[in-house]
């Protein structure tokens, strides 16, 4: 039997987002020769037990899990393995092969340049990454990298990066930092997969800013659902199938002594409670 692939995404409070995240599975679904569900963590519906639910119905033991993440956060680490292992507690003899987190991918960096070129940046253009943000300094340390690889692929002015929440430079901040490098436009990149809270108040924040400084900026899209990302998710699915899928524990903190951050070292890491998850340990299916 062919292995089938669990979908892992956040969840967010936005109804447009959490729609965008079920017709990529569909979309998956279409084109992987194996039964495909999608589930949230959090926020929105269905949740993780009722996608493993449904993959189990269709009579499997093994199941390879992808985190529909960009960045390798406290989510992609510690809330979707655990929700994992709280399923494994919930169906005897289930097992779960774990896909890494999308990362920057070349595929992800191609879709980028593709909502980039939607919006027509010139040479002078300096480019706003702008990432979730995390209390994570390594998950931040991604952003950065894929700034970094955008700018050395992307025939722009300069990437600049910023964070919406919980990080700084914040968005504001960020595109004053691309206005006294001396930009004169400035194109918003939001490193977001879907539509959601934070990549809308991402745009208002953008645009709050650029009618208090009278300096354009325009703002791209969110990667959204697309082939692109069906075939990344279907790269990561068949990585973990090989057993090739690896975390990069260099500077986790929760296994390495950050400054600022040694608390978190060997945290015990708990799936969020789904508020319509009523699910528990001790009921097996």
């Amino acid at each position: 039997m062919t292995t089938p692939l669990l979908i892992a995404g956040h969840g967010t409070a936005d109804e447009a987002g959490a729609e965008q995240f079920r017709q990529f599975v569909k979309r998956v679904d279409g084109l992987l020769a194996a039964p495909v569900a999608g589930g949230f963590i959090e926020l929105s519906d269905p949740p993780i037990p009722s996608a493993v639910d449904a993959l189990i119905s269709g009579g499997a033991r093994r199941v390879a899990a992808v985190p529909l993440m960009l960045v390798a956060a406290g989510h992609a680490k510690g809330d979707i393995p655990a929700s994992l292992a709280r399923e494994r507690q919930r169906h005897n003899g289930l097992s779960f092969v774990y896909g890494r987190p999308l990362g920057p991918h070349p595929t992800i960096l191609a879709l980028l340049r593709e909502r980039l070129a939607e919006i027509s940046p010139d040479p002078e253009t300096m480019v706003l990454l702008v990432g979730r943000g995390s209390s994570d300094p390594d998950a931040n340390a991604e952003v950065a990298r894929a700034a970094r690889l955008l700018a050395e692929t992307t025939p722009v002015a300069g990437v600049e990066y910023a964070f919406i929440s919980l990080a700084e430079p914040g968005v504001p901040a960020g595109l004053e930092r691309c206005r006294l490098l001396g930009a004169k436009r400035i194109a918003v990149l939001p490193y977001f997969l879907f539509t959601g809270v934070l990549p809308r108040r991402v745009v208002a924040q953008s645009e709050a800013w650029s009618a208090q400084t009278a300096v354009r900026v325009d703002c791209a899209e969110v990667i959204g659902d697309c082939d692109g990302l069906a075939s990344l998710v279907i790269e990561r699915y068949e990585e973990a199938l090989r057993g090739e899928a690896r975390a990069n524990c260099d500077t986790c903190l929760y296994r390495i002594a950050l400054p600022g951050h040694e608390h978190r070292v060997g945290a015990p890491q708990k799936p969020h409670d789904h508020p319509h998850d009523h699910a528990h340990p001790h009921h097996h299916h």
